[in-house]
């Protein structure tokens, strides 16, 4: 009897550990298995393409000897990225502006000096509790019919009367975008750690725990003048917060560049109607610097996540592509040196294949005056529009007259945060694809221009791109190509 009870006490322990262990490494056989999870399948943005990761020859091989530019050449691999399928519009521009607007009317519509409406603000959770930061209700449509005495003087804070003419318009100096950016770059450095004992991996260097360690960022606040100010600060780190830089960008395209680029033209139809009428709408949109249309990258990022869950957190930042990414998607999975096949500009049938100036002060020989309508040419093989001629493109990148050669052979970007008491030689940016107004050899995808960040032109306009979520399959990348070698 005492033997049987020994039995069974013995098989219940086993089923005890057994049990213990279950969906633990005695199921996995003690191996290593890593941990399951749901992958995040990211869906293709609205107007953009994938442009899948590879290979290319980045500029020319040879001297260009019409020009006599010299255009650095690397070898440089690109990791896989969304861009805008087409350059952004008039009509996406303005949604932009008119957020800004909207933004601005329901802030006084619910300041007491105004409207003094507290609808237009959630200030409670839905337990009832106050919220620290309450924000805009914008579910709540704007009134521009029947308006209260205070609800008018809301809405018309944001017009102007011209004194002249008598014509009411946006008052286009209080259309300021408010945004931030984490520099994580910054951040990941080793020497901007907030812990001391990581900043130097060197075991024999004993960590000084009262370093002082200066970092500098930037910051922006608008004066009692209603003038944005914008400043660099160096302080000592001290937190996190430190790599957080704050950003206020007048957003209103100067629509004076239609006259301002053309000595002795009369331009002024475009300064007026080009940006405000609809019949310009699916035109892309001009005399927006380099600032205003990362201004626009920081919005659309903004206006995404508002409308997402916890996939937020999967998303990367709309931006402004790289030189090196623009330039990879411009010559398509062939690597040609014009978004097309061949180097000649037209087909078998005698059209043209970009807008651009194809003779000497005859614009018009390829159908168009200056822009025209977004997508009307062929698509190059990625599926983009306009890559060549219509209108330049911002990219992010410096310029410098080096180029690629200072940049990594790999995802490479060349970055200066330009600080307000910069030479202005520094705040130079990369520009792209050439415009309706450039010649054959300035449309080509491997010229470079540049102009400074703070102006705006009627022959520069921009697209985003986005980060892939995750990197894509090694089996559905095109194949590495190396760009061709003629001019």
């Amino acid at each position: 009897m005492k033997k049987l009870t020994s039995i069974i006490i013995t098989l219940v322990s086993v089923v005890l550990m057994a049990s213990c262990f279950a969906g633990g490494g005695m199921q996995q056989g003690g191996e290593v298995v890593g941990v399951s999870g749901k992958s995040f399948v990211e869906p293709t943005p609205y107007g953009m393409v994938k442009i899948e990761k590879g290979f290319l020859r980045v500029g020319l091989t040879e001297n260009d000897t019409l020009w006599g530019a010299d255009i650095p050449a690397k070898e440089i691999s690109v990791d896989g990225f969304w861009m805008d399928q087409k350059e952004i519009t008039n009509s996406q521009y303005r949604q932009f502006v008119n957020w800004v607007r909207d933004s601005i009317i329901r802030e006084r519509l619910a300041d007491p000096n105004y409207g003094g409406i507290d609808a237009y603000k959630i200030s409670e959770d839905k337990e009832g509790n106050p919220l620290d930061k309450p924000y805009l209700d914008w579910s709540r449509r704007i009134p521009y019919k029947n308006l209260s005495e205070a609800e008018e003087i809301a809405v018309n804070s944001v017009y102007t009367i011209n004194p002249v003419t008598g014509e009411k318009m946006l008052d286009a100096s209080q259309l300021n975008y408010r945004y931030e950016i984490y520099d994580y770059q910054k951040a990941a450095m080793r020497k901007y750690r907030l812990n001391p004992a990581e900043r130097n991996l060197n075991t024999d260097v004993t960590p000084n725990f009262e370093e002082v360690v200066m970092i500098s960022k930037d910051t922006a606040y608008i004066d009692d003048d209603g003038n944005i100010k914008r400043e660099t600060i160096t302080r000592p780190l001290s937190s996190y917060y430190d790599f957080l830089n704050t950003y206020i960008v007048n957003i209103y395209p100067d629509t004076t560049c239609w006259i301002n680029d053309f000595t002795n033209a009369n331009n002024e139809k475009y300064a007026k109607l080009y940006f405000s009428s609809a019949d310009y709408n699916d035109y892309p949109v001009v005399g927006v610097t380099w600032e205003q249309a990362t201004a626009f990258c920081a919005w659309r990022t903004e206006y995404l996540l508002q409308g997402l869950g916890k996939e937020a957190r999967q998303m990367q930042r709309y931006r402004l592509p790289t030189e090196i990414e623009w330039e990879f998607a411009a010559r398509g999975v062939e690597g040609n040196p014009f978004p097309w096949a061949d180097s000649t500009m037209k087909n078998d049938k005698g059209c043209y294949y970009a807008n651009f100036k194809p003779d000497r002060g005859n614009y018009t020989e390829d159908g168009n005056l200056i822009t025209s309508r977004c997508g009307i040419y062929g698509a190059n093989s990625n599926g983009l529009y306009d890559m060549a001629g219509n209108v330049a493109e911002w990219t992010s990148t410096v310029y410098t007259q080096a180029g690629v050669q200072m940049m990594s052979d790999i995802n490479p970007e060349l970055s200066y945060k330009a600080a307000i008491e910069d030479p202005y030689m520094l705040k130079r940016k990369v520009v792209r694809g050439g415009s309706w107004k450039d010649p054959e050899s300035m449309i080509r995808s491997a010229w470079r221009q540049k102009e400074y960040q703070n102006q705006p032109r009627s022959f520069i306009g921009f697209r985003c791109v986005r980060s892939l979520a995750s990197t894509s399959n090694p089996r559905s990348t095109r194949t590495p190509v190396v760009s061709a070698r003629r001019k």
